[in-house]
């Protein structure tokens, strides 16, 4: 019976990772792992606060910035810009992504007749509603770079859809930024 639970646990884990909503695009590790890193910096300076901007990187940066350098400690990484082998940077980005509205989706026909045991329930229909049309999606992508050789050992590219395009709540957005770096930084192997 305990293996069971735990084989039921790990599917439930991973259905609810499938269902996070964010998309990573990480690049192969072995270039990162063959620096045996252990000392990172900032390959830029934080933005300095601009009160009443409309612009959401002015949000982002302390936010992204701080839930790196949690993933990296986590890790074993160690933020010293003295000792620093290699460096973070990203670039934030918004972005547009096309759903699919499916063709099965109407109740409407212009042919007469019918199918039997064809409708269309209503629920189907407020699916590819749903799903379907333009999304607004929040990208970051996060790049490691060799302070020695100044080059790239590592990236990876984090999408996540917006739900609520107008939210300015500073919390949610802190936990969606949270969950996307965690799941962006899964691949990197510990510090060593």
């Amino acid at each position: 019976m305990p293996t069971w639970k735990l084989l039921l646990t790990a599917l439930l884990s991973l259905a609810l990772a499938a269902c996070s909503g964010v998309e990573t695009r990480p690049a192969d590790t072995a270039d990162f792992e063959a620096g045996h890193y252990t000392y990172y910096k900032w390959r830029s300076e934080p933005l300095g606060s601009r009160s009443g901007s409309a612009d959401p990187i002015y949000r982002v940066d302390p936010i992204l910035r701080a839930a790196v350098d949690r993933e990296l400690a986590a890790k074993g990484y160690i933020l010293d810009p003295e000792r620093a082998q290699f460096s973070v940077d990203y670039v934030y980005a918004e972005g547009l992504r096309m759903g699919e509205t499916g063709a099965e989706a109407s109740n409407i026909s212009p042919y007469p007749g019918t199918i039997p045991n064809r409708n269309i329930d209503q629920a189907s229909v407020d699916n590819a509603i749903a799903l379907g049309g333009v999304k607004e999606t929040s990208n970051i992508g996060l790049q490691f770079n060799d302070v020695q050789r100044r080059q790239e050992v590592w990236r990876v590219i984090v999408t996540k859809i917006i739900e609520r395009v107008n939210n300015t709540d500073t919390e949610a957005m802190r936990k969606t930024i949270d969950s996307a770096i965690k799941h962006g930084l899964r691949p990197l192997p510990d510090a060593g």
